[in-house]
């Protein structure tokens, strides 16, 4: 009997520990109805596509398909103020936003910043993010977060809204070597010229 409360103990840690240095699971949202096309998207394991939709910064603002039109990669980190690795990751992903060329762009979605708009606030000032973070929002944009199973979870999306099978789950050890590969292999897909970023 003390042998199995061992063995649990060490199996809760063990998934402590992977949750802490990978990621963190959502709350249980409710299932919505998937169109065609989303149901093929996750069944290759990608998001849905983000064609139209309108959506709220954390400043207030408006932010549409069309904010996307004029670069080649837009990465998108989808995160929350209650998950560690997220805010773990968030300087680096400053960083790495910082050095992009003007072809590639970084955003963050913050999944529950409706609730903790000062929270998220000082999580970005903190790490030195400052480009655009969504909070909610309708059509594709409300579809996408639906899928959002893990935090962090990183997508890519070309000028036009359409996911790439890039996905990135969980902490990234060099975050920087990660999304610069991930956007290399889009823009090659592209016929577009590769990208080289700063490491950290």
């Amino acid at each position: 009997m003390k042998h199995k409360q061992i063995v649990s103990l060490i199996l809760s840690t063990a998934l402590a520990l992977t949750a802490l240095f990978t990621g963190c699971a959502r709350e249980e949202q409710p299932k919505q109805p998937l169109t065609e096309t989303s149901q093929e998207t996750e069944s290759e394991g990608a998001f849905s596509n983000l064609n139209h939709f309108e959506a709220e910064t954390l400043d207030g603002a408006a932010f549409t398909q069309d904010n996307l039109s004029d670069k080649d990669v837009t990465v998108i980190n989808f995160w929350s103020v209650t998950c560690g690795p997220c805010i773990a990751e968030m300087p680096a992903l400053a960083r790495l936003s910082e050095s992009l060329p003007d072809n590639v762009q970084v955003l963050t979605v913050c999944l529950d910043g409706g609730d903790y708009q000062d929270d998220a606030k000082e999580i970005l000032s903190q790490s030195g993010f400052g480009g655009t973070t969504l909070l909610s929002g309708d059509g594709d944009f409300e579809q996408v977060c639906r899928e959002i199973q893990y935090t962090p979870t990183t997508i890519f999306v070309d000028k036009d809204g359409n996911t790439s099978s890039e996905v990135i789950i969980g902490g990234q050890e060099d975050l920087a070597e990660s999304y610069t590969d991930a956007i290399n292999s889009i823009l090659k897909s592209m016929g577009k010229e590769k990208i080289s970023v700063e490491k950290d």
